[in-house]
């Protein structure tokens, strides 16, 4: 098989796992039980050792089709043909217990729509990202795959064979007639079973129903309605997928190392939660109206405050269980998607220090105490605690937002995001009239936009830079009005608006109405080696990237809110973000970057684009109807 496209892939999950699934019904990507459990199919990072779960007809020229069941996370992938259309169904039950029917399961329909066909199923796993040998077992009604960590069962009233080859899996041939179905269910096991009963197909149907039914009734808690109502409640379906149940915390993806260059090194693991994530993902979740999604990612959050490191900082990511301990290996013995290495476990930026994490969960502290619940006084007690922290610490170089690796810096997004969290600080303190140190933080408060003002400011450029002493421009900054540190018409950010928005090869980071987070050193956007004014950023690591989604959704919104009194970038929020749109693929879904000629780049589906889609639908709707357009 040849690599898909990133963007050929549909998502389905329960949350506590979620699966890639291939508009040719392959399942490529999959980890069990967990999303950051070792994968059983990874044939998205290696085509020929990585394990996958095929199901597809025998038809020539076929036309392959996905879509979602509508207003859920269930996959319809579709193969047309002269002679026949076939339907597989996709989907993980939600809401189940364990010894119930459809509890941690992965149930696979198939169906003949039209004519007959022969079909073929193909099940090859490849524990712990192909790294353990596994044994194959098969009884009446299905197989069960041993291997030494976890073990897994498929059943289905068909008979199973040995499949042919080296793989270790199981293979079915079909022949079902029009309006006939099968089912094929897979799961993980107790060590000590011995093999399960075929799922009856009436059983089947009521999981599908009751299925549909949870998500249709989870998507009408949605308070949106405006013009871009689809595409907001794909966002949350999505967001609501990356969702780790027994906790709450949400992931920034469900994938690890699929590169941002094809080719190249900057392939991450994103199966964990970024504190940086949390701003965003509780504003978009109250904006929604999902109150108690918000609540638990509150209470996970909560949790983190309460385990300070030594310095009495925080990490900038844990565990979806709270772990700390998130050690980066690498994977050797895999290709990478499309040979793009090296394929990466764990992430070794969890130990970085990144100090806008802080504004970002003050922010969301902040956010939660106004439109979701009070916050109580033990959370406060660990809070202000940070805020002193922060006062104390503001002055240090760091790795930034991007996660660095070239060495620390005075990034000026990490500086006004220091200001964010004393001034959240003092706005909670305030509000609920909390105890806190008033006098130092307003002090330090005042210092912080001082020293941004006068070091991240370039006459140069007429724009606010990346870090203190350079005259390159990033696109983080465009999140100054979105967090109120400047206003969205001072001349200052109006000016910084309009640099970002040159091309990148008059310095700016705006491409086709797609922007880059930074210019890369000696990897221009656009192939230029550098640009007017700029040096380019050396990140510590070789090759290039695609542009960033988020940041194009954040440069919508600092144009939308500028826009309020200025109809013409108003009108180019709006473009932008239209254009922006159709860049998802099939499915509604965005990975984290997007290349030059439309690709996915990263980790897919990815809950920071999608945040960054609901925020910036929500004010740009909502200011197009003040101004009445």
């Amino acid at each position: 098989m040849a690599y898909l496209p990133i963007e050929d892939y549909g998502m389905i999950g329960n949350m506590h796992t979620a699966a890639l699934i291939g508009r040719n019904g392959s399942i490529d990507w999959l980890c069990l039980p967990n999303f950051d459990s070792p994968s059983v199919f990874c044939r998205v990072l290696d085509e020929n050792k990585g394990g996958y779960f095929q199901i597809a007809p025998s038809l020539e020229n076929v036309t392959r089709k996905q879509v979602y069941w509508p207003d859920t996370n269930v996959l319809i992938t579709r193969f047309l043909g002269n002679e026949a259309v076939v339907e597989v169904v996709d989907y993980m039950p939600v809401g189940k217990k364990r010894g119930e029917p459809g509890f941690h399961q992965l149930i696979r329909r198939v169906e003949m729509i039209r004519g007959s066909v022969p079909i073929k199923m193909t099940c090859c796993p490849a524990f712990n990202y192909a790294r353990d040998p596994h044994s194959v077992e098969l009884f009446a009604g299905g197989a069960v795959f041993r291997s030494e960590a976890i073990d897994i069962e498929l059943t289905t009233p068909h008979d199973l064979k040995l499949q042919d080859g080296s793989c270790g899996g199981v293979e079915a041939m079909l022949e079902l007639k029009q309006g006939e179905r099968v089912q094929f269910v897979l799961r993980p096991l107790d060590k000590q079973h011995k093999g399960a009963q075929v799922l009856d197909q009436a059983v089947e149907q009521q999981l599908l129903e009751e299925t549909i039914d949870f998500w249709h009734r989870w998507i009408k808690r949605s308070n949106y309605k405006g013009r871009w109502r689809t595409m907001v409640n794909r966002s949350a379906l999505a967001l609501k997928l990356l969702t780790f149940e027994p906790t709450g915390a949400i992931v920034a993806a469900p994938t690890t190392s699929l590169p941002e260059h094809i080719g190249g090194p900057r392939n991450w693991d994103y199966r964990y939660t970024w504190i940086r994530d949390a701003s965003f993902s509780i504003y978009g979740l109250l904006r929604l109206g999902f109150t108690d999604e918000a609540a638990a990612f509150m209470g996970w959050l909560e949790q983190r405050c309460h385990e300070r490191e030594a310095d009495g900082g925080l990490q900038i990511m844990y565990g979806l269980n709270g772990e700390h301990d998130l050690e980066e290996t690498t994977l050797d013995h895999l290709e990478g998607y499309r040979q793009s290495g090296p394929v990466r476990i764990g992430n070794g930026a969890a130990k970085q220090l990144q100090l806008d994490i802080y504004g970002e969960l003050m922010d969301s502290v902040y956010l939660y105490n106004k439109y979701g619940a009070p916050i109580s006084y033990d959370l406060w007690s660990q809070l202000s605690k940070l805020v002193d922290w922060v006062c104390d610490n503001w002055q240090r170089p760091d790795d930034g937002v991007w996660e660095s690796r070239g060495g620390a810096q005075h990034f000026v997004y990490s500086k006004f995001m220091c200001w964010v969290a004393i001034d959240r600080g003092l706005r909670l303190a305030d509000r609920r009239s909390f105890p806190a140190n008033r006098s130092r933080w307003y002090a330090v408060r005042d210092q912080i936009y001082l020293d941004v003002m006068k070091n991240g400011w370039s006459t140069q450029q007429k724009a606010f830079v990346q870090r203190y002493g350079a005259e390159d421009l990033d696109a983080s900054n465009l999140l100054m009005p979105l967090v109120f540190f400047m206003g969205p018409n001072d001349p200052r950010m109006l000016s910084t608006l309009d640099a970002l928005s040159r091309d990148p090869s008059q310095g700016g980071l705006l491409s086709d109405s797609l922007v880059y987070r930074y210019n890369v050193a000696g990897h221009m956007p656009g192939g230029e080696d550098s640009t007017p004014g700029q040096a380019g950023f050396d990140d510590g690591l070789a090759g290039g990237e695609g542009t960033f989604n988020m940041c194009t959704f954040w440069l919508v919104e600092a144009l939308t809110r500028a826009g309020k009194t200025d109809r013409a970038k108003l009108a180019q929020a709006r473009l932008i973000f239209e254009k922006m749109l159709g860049y998802a693929n099939h499915l509604g879904l965005y990975a984290e970057e997007t290349g030059l000629a439309g690709e996915h780049l990263g980790n897919y589906p990815q809950a920071f684009t999608h945040l960054a889609l609901i925020s910036s639908a929500y004010n740009l709707d909502r200011t197009l109807d003040e101004v009445g357009l």
